[in-house]
């Protein structure tokens, strides 16, 4: 496979500088997430001799190591702080791939709203997937009560996470650095192996305040709750650390002892970097979704060459639903097939192309990456009657009951049930990226709005009343400005409808970290599928 971009076109420089911009917008966004609790709260959690969550985080991991953060602009566009309150994320503590969370108390004492809790149960449902250790970095004030309603009922799941964990041998470690009252208190509760800071954890069910409404009882902090009384009473507490660096010293000496071992793929160890800079990419996919690009010059750019210069991608049926590209390639060592959008729209060819391809992935368990860059099923009278439906749902039907796992990128478009055939969100990929240009929704604003338009004006004309032109043209406008901001990669990552919005330059990367956790259990693919439609 060769490249036929040109680098040195108006074309090229015109898209990288936009592509720039919008990185440059992506990067603020992020520093929202990194300084949500504001410089006054960090500056007085410091001046109190305390770590904030990034740094606990990174005194965790092994040096140099990489530590993949999920969902950071999670609560984007609600009244919460972007990030939730909580960083979550996969890294490396003695040689272990593990699942991290660490509650960010400098904003609102690290109280969980619902974004939070949405944040913290897809990354215990990564941890699940991937079967991955996890350490929680502990200090939170409970529930965000004004939001207790939205809560309450879906929080208990999180406790029960934390038990399946450890029923399924995925050891589960809490630090305990600060407050954990309330519902909070089940974390260190629940888990396997629990640190606490000297006269900084604080862990109960009620603090002084409640158990004096609900008792009359007179207590303090450290006698309802101290890390020493639980060290010396309650035998919650396993170890006592005299400061945050020692438990943080203490927590990685457990996960040393783990005696952890990986059971998938062990990936080619002598792979080569792309043929082609992936700084190309910028210049290569266009930001306006209505240009078309060719994906295989995006997979030139991800997956691994060979020491003698060639890019290794085979390619399958490339004469056959040429609007989607299929293949194998290596991701970081790892094998993996990839079902990329070409030309935006999938036809009944392709759909049935996908089918196949998925069920042959699944027959050699290899995980799948779905690059998506599409507006939909093609719609009108001669492919409804060519089998459209039962051709995409062939697609669809092979995506729900693929059991390889999902990797999912969207680079461009996402429209409609050609979000669902790419497997999009509701099919559970076992993790799910956006580049900064991407939109998704139901279908593009124009065309949202274009179909309410002729609906809005057959409706008057049954009814024999005249249509209102200037109303309609209002209309019009109003939808279309919605369903962009709705459509944005930003929207839909705050909702946690994927892992984050990343930097195309970093999607190898971020893959091969996201392989390299996936593979720490063995990849299985299907054995059976539901009944096809021909």
């Amino acid at each position: 496979m060769k490249t036929a971009a040109d680098t040195s076109s108006e074309n090229y420089r015109a898209n990288r500088e936009r592509m720039l911009e919008r990185i440059a917008d992506l990067a603020e966004q992020h520093r929202l997430a990194v300084g949500a609790g504001g410089e006054r709260n960090i500056e007085r959690h410091h001046r109190r001799g305390k770590l904030t969550a990034r740094e606990r985080i990174e005194l965790l991991i092994d040096a140099d190591s990489p530590f993949l953060e999920l969902s950071p602009l999670a609560a984007w566009g609600t009244d919460f702080a972007v990030g939730a309150s909580v960083v979550t994320g996969i890294g490396v503590v003695e040689g272990v791939e593990v699942l991290v969370v660490a509650n960010d108390p400098t904003v609102k004492g690290g109280s969980t709203n619902p974004s939070t809790l949405r944040k913290v149960q897809r990354a215990a449902q990564i941890a699940e997937e991937c079967g991955l250790p996890t350490v929680n970095l502990v200090e939170s004030g409970g529930a965000d009560l004004p939001t207790q309603k939205d809560i309450f009922i879906p929080g208990g799941r999180s406790f029960r996470n934390i038990t399946r964990a450890s029923a399924d041998r995925r050891p589960t470690v809490a630090l305990v650095f600060g407050n954990s009252t309330a519902g909070g208190a089940y974390v260190p509760g629940m888990s396997d192996y629990v640190v606490m800071v000297k006269e900084g954890a604080k862990v109960f069910l009620g603090g002084p305040p409640l158990v004096k409404m609900a008792t009359g009882e007179e207590s303090d902090d450290e006698s309802l709750g101290g890390a020493e009384m639980h060290a010396r009473q309650s035998g919650l507490a396993d170890y006592l650390a005299v400061d945050e660096r020692d438990a943080i010293r203490i927590g990685r000496s457990i996960v040393k002892n783990l005696n952890w071992r990986k059971q998938g793929t062990t990936p080619e160890p002598t792979y080569a970097e792309p043929v082609h800079d992936p700084e190309e990419l910028l210049g290569i996919v266009p930001t306006d979704l209505k240009v078309p690009f060719d994906p295989r010059e995006v997979i030139l750019r991800i997956v691994d060459g060979t020491p003698d210069g060639s890019a290794p991608f085979d390619e399958f049926k490339p004469l056959y639903g040429t609007s989607l590209v299929t293949g194998y390639a290596r991701l970081h060592g790892h094998p993996i097939g990839i079902l990329a959008n070409a030309q935006g729209v999938l036809f009944s060819e392709e759909a049935q192309k996908a089918a196949q391809f998925i069920q042959l992935a699944n027959q050699i368990d290899t995980p799948l990456l779905f690059l998506h860059n599409t507006t939909g099923y093609m719609v009108g009278a001669e492919y409804e009657q060519g089998g459209i439906i039962k051709h995409g749902a062939q697609m669809i039907n092979a995506v729900s009951n693929s059991t390889v796992p999902h990797l999912s990128v969207v680079m461009g478009a996402s429209y409609g049930a050609g979000h669902y055939g790419m497997s999009g969100r509701a099919y559970d990929p076992r993790f799910m990226f956006s580049w900064p240009n991407a939109k998704s929704a139901v279908m593009g604003p124009a065309q949202l709005a274009g179909v309410i338009s002729i609906v809005a004006r057959g409706a008057a004309e049954a009814k024999g009343q005249p249509y209102d032109e200037e109303g309609d043209v209002a209309m019009r406008a109003y939808i279309e400005e919605q369903i962009e901001k709705e459509s944005l990669a930003y929207f839909t990552s705050g909702m946690l409808y994927d892992d984050g919005v990343i930097d195309p330059r970093d999607t190898r990367t971020i893959l091969g970290i996201c392989l390299s956790a996936i593979n720490t259990r063995p990849v299985q693919g299907a054995e059976g599928y539901g009944v096809f439609r021909l």
